[in-house]
Formats: C-alpha cells, sequence, structure tokens
C-alpha cells in the first residue's frame, strides 16, 4: 500500500462518523430530536402578557359588506352622483364596460346612542347596542378575489395552505374546557362559504388544532352517539380498553404528531357526548331569551340560532367560535337593495341581541366580538340602472369590534371622503391580526411554529402593529 492511501491515525477517528459510531450518533441525535419534539394538545397555555379577553366570537360576513351602506357614511356620494370615477377607482374594476358613475347610498344614516355612531337604517338593532362597538372605518387588504382576500383574512397570505387565524389562537392559548373543542365552527346550512373548510383549517400546524365543523341543524357533529346505546358499564369498560389500545399503539411509534393528534381527538369526542349536547340545546334557553335573538323569526331563526349557540359554548370555556353566513350574501354585484335588504334582515338581530346578551351576563369585557367580511364594495355603480350594484372593494372597507377590551363606542380610521381607500390611521388585515392575538395575551412576534427550519407566525414578516387607540 503506498503512503498516500494509508490511513492516518486522525483520519481513523474522523471517519469512524462513517460507520458504527456513526450509526450510534445518528440514533442519540434522533432521541434527542424527539425528545425535543413537542406533543401538542389543548392543555391551557401560558400567555405571554395578562389577557383581556378569554374568547372570541367571529360574526364573519363572507361576501363583502358595503361600508358606504352601513357604516361609513359619504355625502361627497350624494353631491357627485353619476360623476364618473376616477383613473385609479375605475382601475380596480374588473368588469368596466358594467361600470357607472359614482352612486349615493339609497338609505338613510343617523346617529346612534350616546356615543352618536352613524350607522346605517339597515341596521336598526345594531343602532341600539351602537355604544358598545368600536368601528373601524380604514381596514384595506390587497386582492380583490374572494378566494385569496379569505385565505388572507384567515390566515395571513393568499396562500392555501396557511393555518387560519382560529388554529393559531388554539395554539398559542390551548383550550379551558377539555369536553369541548377549542375552536368551533358554526357553518350556515344553506352552504359553505368559498374556499370551504380551508376557511377553518390548521395548515401545516398540528391537526389538534383546527375549528371543529358544529351544524345547527339536526346533530350538531356527526356520529358524536352510537347507533345502539350500551348500558353506562360496558361503555365504560368499552373506552377503558380502547385508551389503553391507542396507548400501546402511540408507544410503538413515538413522536407521531398526527397520530397524537387523531388520539386526542378520539378522546376528546368521548368526552364530548355529555358537554356538546348540554352546550349547544339552545331549548334549555328562557323563552324571551329565545325570542330576543330572534329564533321566532323565520328570517333570522337559523343565524340566531348560531349566535345563541356562540355564547353557550364562550361561557362554557371555548376558545373561539366562527359564525358564518350562507355563501354570498353580501356580494350584491347587483340588486343591492334587495341583496342588503336580505342579508341585514337576516343578522342584523341575532348580533345585536348576542352583543346585548354578552353584556348582561358580565361575559362582555372577556368576549371579543368581531364583525365583518374579507373586504367591502366600491362607491361606485356596476350594471347601472335601477338593479345596479357594487363591485368588490378591497382598498376601504369597515368592520366592527365589541367586548375583549376594546373601547366602546368609537370609531377609528377613515376613508376618503367617496368612500373608496382607506386614508386615515389605515388598518392592514396583518395589523387585525396582531390586535386580536394582543387582547388574547399574545405577542403576535412571539407566537411562532418551527417548521422545515423557519419560525413561522401569522403576521409573517409584514410590518404591522397593535391597534392600541382602540383599546381600553
Amino acid at each position: 500500500m503506498s503512503t498516500e492511501n494509508r490511513a492516518s491515525r486522525r483520519d481513523f477517528f474522523s471517519r469512524m462518523s462513517d460507520g458504527l459510531m456513526g450509526t450510534a450518533l445518528a440514533g442519540l441525535f434522533a432521541d434527542d430530536l424527539l425528545a425535543k419534539q413537542a406533543f401538542h394538545d389543548l392543555s391551557p397555555k401560558k400567555t405571554h402578557h395578562a389577557p383581556r379577553a378569554k374568547s372570541v366570537i367571529q360574526l364573519f360576513m363572507n361576501g363583502g359588506p358595503s361600508q358606504v351602506d352601513l357604516f361609513d357614511y359619504k355625502p361627497a356620494l350624494e353631491k357627485h352622483a353619476g360623476q364618473a370615477p376616477s383613473r385609479d377607482l375605475a382601475a380596480e374594476v374588473r368588469a368596466v364596460r358594467q361600470t357607472g358613475g359614482l352612486m349615493p347610498s339609497p338609505y338613510k344614516f343617523s346617529k346612534q346612542g350616546k356615543s352618536g355612531l352613524e350607522v346605517s337604517e339597515m341596521l336598526p338593532h345594531l343602532g341600539k347596542v351602537v355604544d358598545e362597538i368600536c368601528v373601524v372605518k380604514s381596514m384595506f387588504t390587497t386582492h380583490l378575489a374572494h378566494e385569496a382576500a379569505l385565505f388572507l383574512m384567515h390566515g395571513g397570505r393568499i396562500l392555501p395552505t396557511r393555518p387560519s387565524l382560529g388554529a393559531w389562537i388554539t395554539y398559542g392559548l390551548g383550550s379551558e374546557n377539555r369536553n369541548l373543542p377549542a375552536y368551533v365552527v358554526l357553518d350556515d346550512p344553506k352552504g359553505l362559504p368559498v374556499n370551504l373548510i380551508q376557511n377553518w383549517q390548521a395548515g401545516w400546524l398540528p391537526a389538534v388544532y383546527q375549528g371543529t365543523r358544529v351544524r345547527s341543524e339536526g346533530s350538531p357533529i356527526l356520529n358524536l352517539h352510537a347507533k345502539e346505546e350500551y348500558p353506562p358499564g360496558i361503555v365504560d369498560m368499552s373506552r377503558s380498553l380502547l385508551h389503553r389500545m391507542d396507548a400501546a399503539h402511540r408507544d410503538r411509534h413515538p413522536g407521531n404528531v398526527e397520530l397524537e393528534a387523531r388520539i386526542a381527538n378520539y378522546e376528546l369526542a368521548a368526552r364530548m357526548q355529555m358537554a356538546a349536547t348540554d352546550a349547544l340545546d339552545v331549548e334549555k334557553e328562557p323563552a324571551a331569551t329565545r325570542e330576543a335573538y330572534g329564533m321566532n323569526d323565520e328570517r333570522t331563526a337559523s343565524y340566531a340560532k348560531r349566535c345563541l349557540m356562540a355564547r353557550r359554548l364562550v361561557e362554557r370555556g371555548v376558545r373561539l367560535v366562527q359564525i358564518y353566513i350562507e355563501s354570498q350574501i353580501w356580494d350584491n354585484h347587483g340588486k343591492i337593495r334587495a341583496g342588503l335588504e336580505y342579508a341585514c334582515g337576516k343578522t342584523d338581530r341575532p348580533a345585536a341581541a348576542l352583543v346585548r346578551d354578552l353584556k348582561e351576563r358580565g361575559l362582555l369585557d372577556s368576549t371579543l366580538v368581531i364583525w365583518g367580511g374579507e373586504f367591502g364594495r366600491l362607491p361606485i355603480a356596476q350594471d347601472p340602472g335601477p338593479n345596479a350594484g357594487r363591485d368588490h372593494g378591497p382598498s376601504g372597507f369597515s368592520i366592527w369590534m365589541a367586548g375583549g377590551g376594546v373601547k366602546p363606542g368609537i370609531s377609528y380610521g377613515a376613508t376618503d371622503e367617496i368612500g373608496y381607500r382607506a386614508a386615515e390611521d389605515r388598518v392592514s388585515v396583518h395589523d387585525f391580526h396582531a390586535t386580536v392575538l394582543h387582547q388574547l395575551g399574545m405577542d403576535h412576534r412571539r407566537l411562532v411554529f418551527e417548521r422545515e427550519g423557519r419560525g413561522e407566525r401569522i403576521t409573517d414578516e409584514f410590518p404591522c402593529r397593535v391597534l392600541q387607540d382602540i383599546l381600553v
């Protein structure tokens, strides 16, 4: 053997990592990796700072409610009615040939409550609780298509794989009730929203944090109860056996977070059989309460039931309840009068009753209520004529929030004189996310999930701020 090919003592030890020693080291590193791999469950987590809110009810108005017809009165639209839109406004219209001039709201606005907030006549019930809400008039988003705007509003990016805000909240906080889901979704019996169940997905967060879909008609949760009832002793024995089998299977597959989540969900389902049945039974509420929400009115009954279910859930420790409305009823490209009258008629009374009910029960201080959609509408006519509507308006729109440490009876920010673009104290979607998390005791910069060597956040690397001016 030549001296060139002869291995030195140093070479020998340096190359041992390629053989048996490398195998041993790899095993040690693997054990260390599994030890560091977090077990993801819904146990309560420590917050970054003292929270003002313990839970959130999001009244998501998918479709894009028209701010200039509901919250953002613009006299300039009456003064310049029919005038051609500016070049930058016209550039935001998708169907140019269908575009008309500036279109004022057909509805009257009036100052309501001690705060004097202006609200459209289309929201008479909200007007009675306006002193409890904060209207943010300067929201803006970056995309005018429903699909992308919904992904952004719920997940922080216009991508279909991102975790939803609800998943981030449950990841950061866990749950205060081990017998109910931490994150509940009450969708409309008439249909799912655009993007379907992706609106409440966990994305690449562990599956245990995704929203649990609960139905307001029929069985709230499918397959929650067995087709055939057995004596309690038999049920207890079978559950004990399943628990031992699950534990043995988990021990054979250490570090499998998907398996951990699946087992946790099965165990939660077992505990939910009694807790969920009680929590979702609105018939246990007094007749006066059901009437106040509008359950005896055919127009409002469906949405009223879900609002009442939401209140019953948060008072039992559920972190987040999202209520969706039937697909696209706020998407008023045409016949805006008929569309708004239907949408407001269905949701106004239950939403106002929810705020009032939470207040009377002492729950509003600890529950953040949010109302709004993925964007607003443009202040110009689409399909000019008696059946005119409004196209999507991402550059400026309104939402409102109540409770959870938000200042009541105020408005924040402003759009320009015609209600087209957010002009004062502009609020991005990421500002909104940061503020919601802040009220729940979390710093959006510190709420991080390690993924593929990168610390992921719902606000990502976007510049954003907490809206301190609207907080108590």
